[in-house]
């Protein structure tokens, strides 16, 4: 079971009610979904490069970081089981909107909207999220990343017995990050989504924006950390917790 070294105890069997656990995991659903269709929306390009790759990201860059901010809150404060659940939660959530997205594709389309804006406009940009490109990589790379990034961050606070949050929140996310980026990036491109000449420099602009976002993001996760730990009453360490992403319980 997980333990709890706080004011509130977590005994075996019960599931205790939490007053911000769904409000948490609410941001969370709607920064990966938001994060999502910005990803097909816009590729950015700053304009420079660096070591001969050029700086360009898709637009959900700037937002999905803080999906890990929040998940390195959930693991953080309310154990890997709880965050377990959120994960999945926003697992469906973007498959859910992915299918929305493909039945709009087979759905007729209005005359007056095809001359201002027009099906192939919408295939090419929202559609290719619900057509194996986009849906199948943020898919993917969602569950290997975040996954990986809660294990992580849980594992290490248990070592570390709950000191420098600072290291396991930046060390889980650059492995957690990493994989995400590789992962998305690799079946985006192998799918068509996005050309083989943006591999490299999707991946390390990604990579680098992400993790970037996150540490900058530090003196934020260790505010809402303290005072979700003291509101809720609850510190949770992962001590005999199963890890496979899995299981139901």
């Amino acid at each position: 079971m997980s333990t709890s070294l706080s004011t509130g105890s977590i005994e075996s069997g019960k599931t205790p009610h939490f007053r911000y656990l769904d409000l948490v995991m609410a941001f969370f659903v709607v920064i990966l979904v938001t994060s999502n269709v910005a990803s097909s929306a816009k590729i950015v390009d700053l304009g420079f490069s660096v070591a001969g790759i050029r700086l360009a990201f898709d637009g959900g860059t700037l937002l999905f970081p803080l999906s890990y901010v929040f998940g390195d809150i959930l693991t953080e404060v309310y154990g890997f089981r709880a965050s377990r659940r959120v994960i999945w939660t926003g697992f469906a959530a973007l498959a859910v909107s992915s299918l929305v997205f493909l039945l709009l594709c087979f759905l007729p389309a209005d005359t007056e909207w095809e001359s201002y804006a027009g099906s192939a406009a919408y295939d090419a940009i929202l559609g290719g999220m619900s057509t194996g490109g986009i849906a199948l990589a943020s898919l993917a790379g969602y569950f290997a990343g975040e996954f990986s990034n809660s294990v992580l961050l849980s594992r290490i606070k248990v070592l570390m017995k709950g000191r420098l949050l600072w290291v396991r929140t930046i060390g889980s996310t650059l492995v957690g990050e990493l994989l995400d980026s590789v992962v998305f990036v690799f079946i985006a491109s192998l799918t068509g989504v996005f050309g083989w000449e943006l591999f490299a420099s999707l991946v390390l602009t990604n990579y680098i924006l992400k993790c970037a976002i996150e540490v900058l993001m530090t003196p934020a996760t260790y505010i809402a950390v303290s005072r979700l730990k003291k509101a809720e009453a609850v510190d949770v360490y992962d001590v005999g917790v199963s890890f496979n992403p899995f299981k139901a319980a």
